[in-house]
């Protein structure tokens, strides 16, 4: 957001009180639903710190075109606020609507956010001039299409309407990467793992729709949205922006994190595309996806960790 609207954003103590919220939610979860209203009361109170901190640096440049972002950080405290009444016994689907909902949310996210960076970090990181192929339709066409997506499979569980439209974002988000593809992203790591992120998340469109026809497993589905989308984008965007946010050179990232990206690329094949060929081994493949899911983000940790906690060498914030 800073990036973008130019205005500084959450830092010092109101960053350190909003990990505090953050951090008190996630050890009160460990004690099981003992704690459950402790968690849910700092869970919220850190959703509605990261609203203010998003909204006022929009507010203050007047970018009214940012507020798509803070209406999905919205819907997140709606849904955030529905698993804990679930919890609780205060609303039946509440977890249900709270856990699905939270994941699709996080997938249009990506998709809002990835049309805005993902065709920049190409044109401006492959070596050479290319002009990636965006068009007004495609935005519009995705995001109608995933706002009935989202309501139909969390709220409708209708599988015919479900099909269509997983079958259109299919179209429309393999359409959209043709046009962001080049040859130079694969000599990239940064840029070809959050390339392969959003065809993972491709696939889950393309296994959500095939679910009614040829009767794909839907959790698979889900964890290609789940370990391939969600996980390998966040591993490839934390690598780059821990870089970039720290004066370092994005275009040279160490070589643990390509091969951190193919341990969760790996990941997510185990997860979900060898079951179609083995099913009968389901176990043993979450297990070898789990362990590759544990390094690949051990070894960011371990490679980032004291990047992270020494000063910018440039001498800037951050």
């Amino acid at each position: 957001m800073q990036n973008w609207t130019g205005k500084p954003t959450a830092s010092g103590k109101a960053l350190i009180a909003l990990v505090l919220l953050w951090a008190v939610a996630r050890i009160a979860m460990l004690f099981g639903d003992r704690f459950i209203a402790v968690a849910g009361f700092f869970d919220m109170l850190f959703m509605l710190g990261l609203m203010i901190a998003v909204a006022m640096p929009i507010a203050e440049a007047k970018q009214w075109k940012q507020l798509g972002v803070l209406s999905k950080l919205v819907l997140l405290m709606l849904g955030n606020l529905s698993f804990y009444l679930g919890a609780l016994g205060l609303l039946l689907p509440g977890t249900y609507w709270g856990i699905y909902g939270g994941l699709l949310l996080v997938i249009g996210l990506i998709l809002t956010i990835a049309r805005r960076v993902v065709p920049f970090f190409i044109e401006r990181s492959v070596g050479y001039p290319v002009q990636l192929y965006n068009a007004r339709w495609l935005d519009i066409t995705s995001f109608v299409l995933f706002a009935l997506f989202f309501i139909a499979e969390l709220f409708l569980a209708t599988p015919g309407l479900v099909f269509v439209l997983a079958g259109g974002l299919f179209i429309v988000t393999s359409v959209r990467l043709y046009g962001w593809h080049t040859a130079g992203i694969w000599e990239k790591p940064l840029l070809w793992s959050l390339f392969i992120a959003l065809l993972f998340i491709d696939l889950g469109f393309l296994m959500f729709a095939l679910n009614i026809v040829i009767d794909v497993p839907r959790l698979l589905a889900i964890h290609a949205f789940a370990v391939g989308g969600v996980g390998l984008i966040t591993l490839a965007m934390m690598s780059r922006v821990s870089l970039g946010h720290t004066g370092r050179d994005i275009g040279n990232p160490p070589l643990v994190v390509s091969i951190a990206c193919l341990c969760l690329i790996a990941a997510a094949l185990f997860r979900v595309i060898v079951p179609l060929f083995a099913m009968e081994q389901y176990q043993m493949w979450i297990m070898v996806s789990q362990v590759l899911w544990i390094a690949a983000f051990a070894l960011l940790v371990i490679r980032y960790l004291p990047i992270l906690m020494r000063p910018r060498p440039d001498g800037r914030p951050g």
